[in-house]
């Protein structure tokens, strides 16, 4: 089983983007799931996070501006990026985490997609 992870791009600040985690092979996003980010040098850091019920929790950093979501439709964990900050560039990561109650550690999650480069522009 494979998370995929797509949608980055480049974008001006104050502007949108939309990443979507897909699974293949398995319904691991109806389980936990998260989305990091991580620039080259630096630790992997939680961004959003969403349970089997839909509850949602973000990191400070992006509270307001990023919404996490669960597309039953498409079987789908997209993040919703508005007012994009350059210090918003990273490559981002969707997880699954098999923990139920609220992860925001990265050793909590234990099947990563590939990774999606996010880069803001000032």
């Amino acid at each position: 089983v494979q998370l995929q992870a797509s949608g980055g791009g480049l974008v001006q600040a104050g502007g949108s983007l939309t990443l979507s985690c897909a699974a293949s092979g398995g319904t691991l996003t109806k389980d936990r799931m998260g989305w990091f980010r991580q620039l080259a040098g630096k630790e992997r850091e939680f961004v959003a996070t969403i349970s089997q019920n839909g509850y949602v929790y973000y990191a400070n950093s992006v509270d307001g501006r990023f919404t996490i979501s669960r597309d039953k439709t498409k079987m789908t964990v997209d993040l919703q990026m508005n007012s994009l900050k350059p210090e918003d560039t990273a490559v981002y990561y969707c997880a699954h985490s098999k923990y139920y109650n609220m992860r925001d550690a990265p050793r909590d999650y234990d099947i990563w997609g590939q990774g999606t480069q996010v880069t803001v522009s000032s």
